[in-house]
């Protein structure tokens, strides 16, 4: 269910009984300055994690492609080199268009490292 993107991340999923949350383990591959995650893993991170949401969401309304619209990241704090986690959301479900959020964080998740929101066409098949 996974994007291939998501494998050169090394993303997997966290949970077989959560489908929805994704683990992107610590690699150096993935770092940007000494001792912290690059911001473009990050937002990819988020971006799978939106994908996968969807993607599940669709699933359980008859299916359909995805196209990205837009992609806006707030990154709120650094990425430190630790395993990292994200979960994304379907906030609206439309027959044309779909809004998704998705959240990262490390050890807590009420304190996120980012937040993406997320706008997609759907083309219903």
């Amino acid at each position: 269910m996974l994007p291939p993107y998501a494998e050169l991340l090394g993303i997997a999923l966290a949970d077989a009984a959560d489908p929805t949350l994704l683990l992107m383990p610590s690699a150096d591959t993935l770092l940007g300055r000494p001792g912290y995650l690059h911001g473009g893993a990050i937002g990819g991170l988020l971006e799978m994690a939106a994908i996968v949401a969807l993607r599940c969401a669709l699933a359980e309304d008859g299916g359909g492609q995805i196209k990205p619209i837009n992609v806006t990241v707030d990154y709120m704090r650094g990425g430190r080199e630790k395993p990292t986690f994200a979960r994304g959301s379907v906030t609206r479900l439309g027959g044309r268009v779909a809004n998704v959020e998705a959240t990262a964080w490390q050890d807590d998740a009420d304190k996120p490292i980012a937040a993406a929101r997320m706008n997609y066409l759907i083309v219903r098949a």
